[in-house]
Parts: C-alpha cells; sequence; structure tokens
C-alpha cells in the first residue's frame, strides 16, 4: 500500500475519533475498511505523532481520544471560513446566555489561525454583518453542550424539567436531537417515564446529569426531528383563534399557502373560511399581512383581533410620509 493511501486512512480515523467520543474496535476497522491489526498500527502511528489515544479493553472495549489533545493547525477553505464566520454571526441571535459576547470572541480566535487573506475577509464579515437581537428566552451554552454530546453518543441523561405550568419534575430521557424552532430550542427524546417521544423546551431544562447508558437507537415516529417538533407545536392549544373570510378560490388559496391551509373550507367558487390560531393576536395579525394585495378579506368570529388590526391599520397610516 502506498504512502499517500496510508496517511489519507490515518486522516480519516483522525477525523472519526474526533467526532465521537467512544468507538468500538471493531466498528473502526469496518468503517476504514481494514483488519484489525492494521487499525492497531495506525493506533500507534497517531499516538507517535503525539494524539493521546486511549484503549478502553474489555469486550465493549475500543478508542477514544482523550479531552485536550492537540489538533493540527485549523486548515480552512475560503468557503468553508467565509461559512463559519457567517454562522458565529448567526449564532448571537439563537438565544444563548452572552451569544453575542461569544459570538465576537470565538471569531477573534479564529482570525488568528487564518491566513491573512481570509483574516481580512472574515474580519469584513463580523463588523459589517449586524443580527437582528431576539426575544427568544436564552439557554446555557453548556446546557446546550451537553444535551448535543449526549445526542450524538446516544447516551440516557437525567434532568429537572419545568412544564407550561410551572411544575418541575425529574425525567429520565434517551436523548435524540436538537432543534431551534420558532423562539425556542427543543430537545426531542424518547421519556422514559412516560413510554413515549417527547420535546422539552431548554430553557426550561437544568441540572443535566448523564448515566454512561448508552441507549439503543429508537425510530422517530416522523420524518425527521425538526417535523416532529413542529407537529407538536401544531397540537399545543392556541391562546387566540379567528376565522377569517377570504376572497379567493380554494385551490389558489392552497397553492399559496401551502401547509399553513390547513383547516381551510370552501364557501363558493370563489370565497374561502381559514382557521388561523397563535399565542397572540401579534402573530393571528402576522398571518395575514400573507393574504395577497387587492383579495378581499373579512375577521369573522375575533372581536379583539379586528379591534387590533384596525387600531395597527392606523397607526401604520399615520406612520407613513403621505399622513
Amino acid at each position: 500500500m502506498s504512502d499517500t493511501t496510508a496517511a489519507s486512512r490515518i486522516l480519516s480515523l483522525l477525523s472519526l475519533l474526533q467526532t465521537h467520543r467512544h468507538w468500538g474496535g471493531a466498528e473502526l476497522s469496518e468503517r476504514l475498511g481494514v483488519t484489525d491489526r492494521t487499525l492497531r498500527r495506525d493506533i500507534e502511528r497517531l499516538r507517535g505523532l503525539g494524539y493521546r489515544i486511549e484503549s478502553v479493553p474489555g469486550a465493549g472495549g475500543g478508542y477514544r481520544l482523550e479531552a485536550g489533545a492537540a489538533m493540527p493547525p485549523l486548515l480552512l477553505t475560503d468557503v468553508e471560513a467565509v461559512t463559519m464566520a457567517v454562522g458565529l454571526r448567526i449564532a448571537a441571535t439563537q438565544g444563548l446566555v452572552d451569544g453575542e459576547l461569544t459570538t465576537l470572541t470565538a471569531l477573534a480566535k479564529l482570525e488568528q489561525v487564518l491566513p491573512s487573506a481570509l483574516r481580512e475577509r472574515v474580519n469584513a464579515l463580523s463588523s459589517a454583518v449586524s443580527p437582528t437581537r431576539s426575544d427568544r428566552p436564552t439557554v446555557s451554552p453548556e446546557t446546550l453542550g451537553q444535551l448535543a454530546l449526549a445526542c450524538r453518543d446516544g447516551e440516557r441523561i437525567r434532568f429537572h424539567y419545568v412544564d407550561g405550568a410551572g411544575v418541575e419534575t425529574r425525567r429520565s430521557v434517551e436523548p435524540h436531537s436538537l432543534v431551534p424552532a420558532g423562539r425556542h430550542w427543543f430537545l426531542v427524546g424518547w421519556d422514559l417515564q412516560r413510554d413515549d417521544w417527547r420535546t422539552f423546551r431548554i430553557d426550561r431544562v437544568s441540572s443535566v446529569l448523564g448515566t454512561r447508558v448508552r441507549a439503543e437507537p429508537r425510530s422517530l415516529p416522523a420524518e425527521d426531528a425538526a417535523e416532529f417538533v413542529r407537529s407538536a407545536l401544531r397540537g399545543l392549544p392556541a391562546s387566540q383563534s379567528a376565522l377569517v373570510e377570504i376572497e379567493m378560490p380554494l385551490d389558489e388559496m392552497v397553492a399559496r399557502f401551502g401547509q399553513y391551509s390547513a383547516g381551510v373550507e370552501a364557501v363558493d367558487a370563489g370565497t374561502v373560511r381559514w382557521p388561523i390560531s397563535g399565542s397572540s393576536l401579534e402573530e393571528l395579525a402576522a398571518a395575514l399581512v400573507w393574504i395577497p394585495a387587492g383579495v378581499g378579506y373579512r375577521i369573522l368570529d375575533n372581536d379583539d383581533l379586528a379591534a387590533f388590526v384596525a387600531e395597527a391599520a392606523a397607526r401604520m397610516i399615520r406612520a407613513t410620509p403621505s399622513a
């Protein structure tokens, strides 16, 4: 085998070790397509280069890269560097505690290990991109990191959880995924007490403890975790609702609004009635904004929404230059 092929294989081995807390020896050999003997030889080569790789004995044994092991220099393409910079700026809006400060310090560290040309581009992005601030509840980066590791490793966890009614419980969960949706971060996992899939708002999660028990993978009852969260949110009772009559044929309404046209019914060939719901009058009013210009509509059964829209419309008119 050529030195080039061996070097490529060893880099692949290092990449696997960096992206997983623990690998079984047989699983690593299968992933790399090598014998156990070749795997052991490659592990020794990495150790000779200064990487601290721990061997775990026993039937469930294998290898793991020790925390704090030295990493090679950071080599990024132009596209990768720009993508990382943009991603860090967006991270400031995702409801993390001290998200803006963390973003700036992370960008500063990224700049230090980049070539000068890339450093200038990343520095320009960090100063030119101004992410909008969010009023979403904040989550601890430490908690988010703990949950992300548990999802990655399939490790059962325990944590305190406060539900919407303010009741605190102790939960045991097999975590699956983290999903940002709306104004919140959610953990999707199998709740061992409820014996069912559940979503948990991460800003209500505290005191996360790992159990070192690896859970067997389960099939999520949805196309993916994001869809599971969307379905769960749709099932929550809404504090506000209204019925809107729109002067638009049913097929045109469905084609324009897609999944958001759920529940719409035809009144006649050119009119539909559309049920909308949300957590506030502002959310309902936002839904009305998506009705195309020139299309007439009426709010049928929510006087508070009708008054809110009338007052908001008056304020908007006063705010225009022509007023």
